[in-house]
């Protein structure tokens, strides 16, 4: 086994971490706005970004991205999640199910979205409807040449700069669960409510309503029923993206509470000095390597020829899991060594503090993760703990859930 970095990969890491550095300039500006930034600032941040190879990380280069693979996305996510204020959205990712599209889909929606010109929110959850898809009542009913949608969605990360949303909802008299191409300014559709949440992120998670909503057969994506297939391998993709955040930003935090410690005095030393801190960076160390050697592990996996879907679902649940857990422990410490400071909102520990409490509930609870994880091992047993050989033949024989 060979874990060194290739050459391109140490470059796009270092690019990445550039690119992360010019971000950070901008986070105490963002803070102290609630979030946003001039949208001047935002357009100069993603002509950056698009220079430096790291906008549309997961799209293909002969469309415009960047065309990394998964383990090189999450070699460039390790390094966005040191950034507060989810300044990492400004480097667009597209949903990745967007390269499902037709090719007149790909040339309205998708391309734009790569360019930079247009954005996309994914729109699933619902008011009654979280960690049970299966229990959301937004329909499509067949009409002439198209669907009328109707329902609710919450939560719709970045629906507030989108121009286009990816809504779920069950179509005909079988409630077939779809994926639907929704105009944010076509007629029925309203922006209900932006949210204020514990964190001060650059873009917003608001609500929506769809009363209505015509759509015509073409913005269907994938096909009438495909929808929580299609929804599933998003999240696999985006779990795993926060499994590699959050390591980011947990090693950002043990940076600071490090060279703090070391800094400190009290008791005429350093407070790096007094075991009980020595205790905490240490367990901090812990945690991020061994969940950075984890997240890296699955992503590779997910890159082999013959890859077995349901278990890269269950491995990027375990990958989401426990490195959101271990920030989430991470950040905790990093606030108490610095004391009183880590309260103070010019501090970038308290920021990252209201941060990483997210990342334990959005793309799945960690109790869903858990019954993913579970629900893996019952039916095939440890080979979710397997690493594969070079022989090894995949199955994708079995169902898994959300």
């Amino acid at each position: 086994m060979d874990f060194r970095y290739t050459p391109e990969q140490a470059a796009l890491k270092a690019r990445a971490a550039a690119y992360a550095r010019l971000l950070m300039r901008y986070e105490d500006q963002s803070e102290e706005a609630g979030g946003p930034l001039p949208a001047a600032t935002v357009r100069e941040l993603t002509a950056a970004a698009v220079e430096a190879g790291v906008y549309a990380i997961n799209m293909p280069a002969e469309w415009g991205g960047a065309g990394l693979s998964l383990l090189d996305q999450v070699v460039v996510e390790e390094e966005f999640g040191k950034v507060t204020n989810c300044l990492w959205d400004i480097p667009w990712r597209p949903a990745n199910v967007l390269a499902h599209g037709t090719r007149a889909q790909r040339e309205k929606y998708l391309l734009p979205v790569i360019r930079g010109e247009r954005f996309d929110a994914f729109a699933v959850t619902e008011p009654n409807a979280g960690s049970d898809p299966g229990s959301g009542t937004s329909t499509a009913v067949r009409t002439a040449g198209g669907w009328l949608l109707n329902g609710e969605k919450w939560f719709v990360t970045c629906g507030d700069i989108a121009d286009f949303l990816l809504v779920q909802a069950d179509a005909g008299p079988e409630r077939a669960p779809t994926l639907f191409f929704v105009g944010k300014e076509a007629p029925g559709v309203e922006m209900t409510r932006v949210p204020r949440f514990m964190h001060s992120a650059v873009n917003g998670h608001p609500e929506f309503t769809f009363t209505d909503v015509f759509v015509p057969d073409e913005d269907v994506l994938g096909g009438v029923g495909n929808g929580y297939e299609l929804t599933k391998e998003w999240f696999t993709d985006e779990r795993l993206m926060i499994a590699a955040r959050t390591v980011g930003a947990a090693e950002r935090a043990l940076e600071l509470a490090r060279d703090w410690a070391v800094g400190r005095r009290q008791f005429g030393r350093p407070i790096a000095e007094f075991q009980l801190v020595q205790g905490m960076l240490a367990d901090c160390a812990v945690d991020i390597a061994v969940n950075r050697a984890y997240t890296h592990q699955v992503a590779w996996e997910a890159g082999l020829p013959g890859a077995d879907p349901k278990t890269l679902h269950a491995k990027a649940s375990t990958a989401k899991l426990a490195a959101s857990e271990a920030a989430g422990r991470v950040i905790d410490r990093c606030v108490q060594v610095f004391g009183g400071r880590g309260y103070d909102r010019s501090y970038p520990v308290e920021r990252m503090y209201r941060e990483l409490r997210v990342d334990r509930i959005w793309e799945g609870t960690s109790e869903i993760q858990r019954l993913i994880v579970a629900n893996e091992l019952i039916k095939r047993g440890t080979r979710v703990l397997a690493l594969p050989s070079a022989s090894a033949s995949s199955s994708s024989a079995s169902a898994s859930a959300f």
